[in-house]
């Protein structure tokens, strides 16, 4: 078989004809862009640093028992272990984006049979011509051939590299895509556990406030017995006592439902959860009550958006060069031969080179379309952004508000509390020399108890605002 190396005339003039369709793409390049410009704003600074914030959770959450909660559920979770395939699926774009730029090489390996007509140019031909040992060629052909093909597109405006550094992007928004689900994670889990420590409390107290309650009713029937009470008042006091029980009873429901809530974040159905014997009495987390305004670019969500953003300036670009010629190289080398003997002949060896030029003409519309959506998909990326930033300052305003406030609340039913219970002795001790009514010492306990329930409930969303000022700042 004959060496083929061939660029032919066509091809050569094909090439030259394409020459004003590249100005013309050119300038429908510079209109386009002028269209799509975006704000200075949309300018993202480079990374230069890795995100760091959410592997602090243990300085902030001192708990033991919620730090051994936390590392279970970072092991765990289900939507962590999402995130993490997500990052995985990243990996693997980045790495058929990088494949494209380097050129393909296949190894071929095949047969066939062909015959021609004999009123055909190629079937007259080989009706004359020797091709071995003398021998005519056989008007059916055998054709056996080995090698190798490669193609390679010369990546001369970056489009192919735009598309290497969108999905590097990707790659980076779905490791911060990661970091907010596991910072959420972390302070939902906090927020539950806080939750579950202030029902605790709520049993405690309620359990103090019937052991009051008995004794109460234990007086009160002595009273009867002596004919200094009537038997309403032994009512009264008994119906406190069973609402007191109930109370408590729905109270141990709550535990069981925020129970099987750390149960799904921890991504384990075993119970009980194990927690704090001090409950709420532990140290209360604490942040800065200013922070700066740097801080805030901890937040996955907001790296998250500016990478993304980054990406689509990537896809802009390679939409761009979509309007411009590719050009490809493409080759061909191995051994072929009309018999398998003759295969491995040196006289058996082909190859071929071809270059193209190839520019878009009918299809030209959809490309500006392609173009049009990665302009659009990069202003709404630019709008994401900016709101990421809009939310991550009025959340962190909002939550040091809430420290600031929750604070001088927390004194103030602190000294309710303690003036109440004062008052539950005081009406206990009236009532037994007479000098109360029991309506009195009903009124005196169910407020205490209210206002040492109003406390836990304070004191609970002090740790929880911690949590999500946690957040807020993105775990940093």
């Amino acid at each position: 078989m004959r060496d083929i190396l061939h660029l032919s005339w066509p091809f050569l003039s094909a090439c030259f004809s394409l020459v004003p369709l590249m100005f013309t793409s050119c300038e429908d390049l510079r209109r386009f862009g002028k269209k799509s410009a975006a704000p200075a704003a949309a300018q993202v600074p480079d990374k230069t640093g890795s995100f760091t914030g959410v592997s602090q959770w243990r300085r902030h959450f001192t708990d033991p028992q919620l730090q051994a909660l936390t590392t279970q559920a970072l092991e765990n979770n289900r939507d962590l272990k999402i995130a993490l395939q997500r990052i995985e699926m990243a990996k693997a774009q980045i790495t058929a984006a990088r494949s494209v730029l380097a050129p393909k090489v296949s190894g071929v390996a095949g047969g066939g049979l062909q015959r021609y007509g004999l009123y055909t140019m190629d079937g007259a031909g080989n009706s004359t011509t020797p091709i071995y040992d003398g021998r005519i060629v056989p008007r059916d052909l055998p054709d056996y051939m080995v090698g190798l093909q490669t193609s390679w597109e010369i990546d001369l405006w970056g489009k192919l590299r735009s598309k290497k550094a969108s999905a590097t992007a990707r790659l980076l928004a779905s490791v911060e895509g990661r970091n907010l689900v596991q910072t959420r994670l972390i302070a939902e889990l906090a927020t539950a556990y806080y939750e579950l420590l202030a029902l605790d409390a709520e049993i405690i107290n309620i359990d103090e406030t019937i052991k009051i309650q008995r004794d109460a009713l234990e007086t009160v029937q002595v009273q009867k017995q002596a004919g200094a009470a009537n038997e309403l008042a032994v009512q009264q006091f008994e119906a406190l006592l069973f609402n007191l029980q109930g109370m408590r009873m729905d109270t141990q429901q709550q535990i069981v439902e925020q129970e099987g809530i750390i149960c799904s974040l921890l991504g384990d159905p075993k119970r009980p959860i194990a927690r704090s014997k001090t409950g709420l009495q532990s140290a209360l987390p604490h942040l800065p009550a200013s922070v700066p305004a740097d801080l805030l670019r901890n937040r996955p969500d907001i790296r998250r958006a500016e990478f993304e953003l980054t990406a689509t300036k990537a896809d802009v670009k390679a939409a761009k060069a979509a309007f411009l010629p590719s050009v490809s190289i493409n080759g061909m080398l191995g051994l072929q031969a009309f018999r398998p003997n003759l295969l491995f002949n040196v006289h058996s060896a082909t190859y071929s080179a071809l270059g193209g030029l190839v520019a878009p003409l009918v299809n030209r519309r959809a490309i500006q379309a392609e173009f049009d959506h990665a302009s659009a998909s990069q202003l709404e990326a630019l709008n994401a952004y900016q709101q990421s930033i809009v939310n991550g300052y009025v959340e962190v305003h909002n939550q040091l508000a809430f420290i600031r406030i929750l604070k001088d609340l927390h004194s103030v039913k602190t000294r309710e509390v303690h003036l109440l219970m004062e008052s539950v002795g005081t009406a206990a001790d009236l009532f037994r020399t007479r000098r109360a009514t029991y309506l009195e010492v009903l009124n005196a306990q169910q407020n205490a108890l209210k206002a040492r329930l109003q406390l836990i409930g304070v004191t609970k969303r002090q740790f929880q605002v911690q949590a999500s000022l946690y957040r807020a700042l993105g775990g940093g």
